[in-house]
């Protein structure tokens, strides 16, 4: 599978309906954008039960903003519509197939539960 052009109408719903998403945040003129490119698309060919999405920053600098991006690329990796990674920089191909390899063997059980008990030990939200 290709990647996805994702933009500010599109990436819920690819977060949200596909189990596991990996989104490279990018711009034309960076270059280790342009390096971790053919990486980012070579994996979206190999493992074709994954979304690979690429935002161009420069198009989507809104989307880009409320993801709080301030480095590209960065790198997501959501599962089950979870942030379970997020790392500013370009990864080498070993790096990000062994990375791809652990999203998917991800207890994800387990990830909710450590939410969960994350958010019960937070204050109450004023009102």
């Amino acid at each position: 599978m290709a990647t996805v052009e994702l933009t500010a109408q599109n990436i819920e719903s690819q977060i949200t309906e596909n189990d596991i998403v990996f989104v490279d945040f990018w711009a034309e003129w960076c270059g280790p954008c342009r390096m971790f490119g053919p990486i980012f698309e070579k994996a979206s060919q190999e493992h074709t039960d994954v979304v690979f999405g690429k935002v161009d920053t420069e198009a989507e600098q809104a989307l880009a903003a409320s993801a709080g991006i301030t480095s590209i690329p960065t790198l997501m990796a959501f599962r089950d519509g979870i942030l379970v990674f997020s790392q500013p920089g370009a990864l080498p191909a070993p790096t990000f197939e062994d990375l791809i390899g652990q999203v998917k063997s991800l207890d994800m059980d387990a990830v909710r539960a450590s939410i969960a008990e994350a958010k019960a030990g937070e204050p109450a939200p004023e009102a």
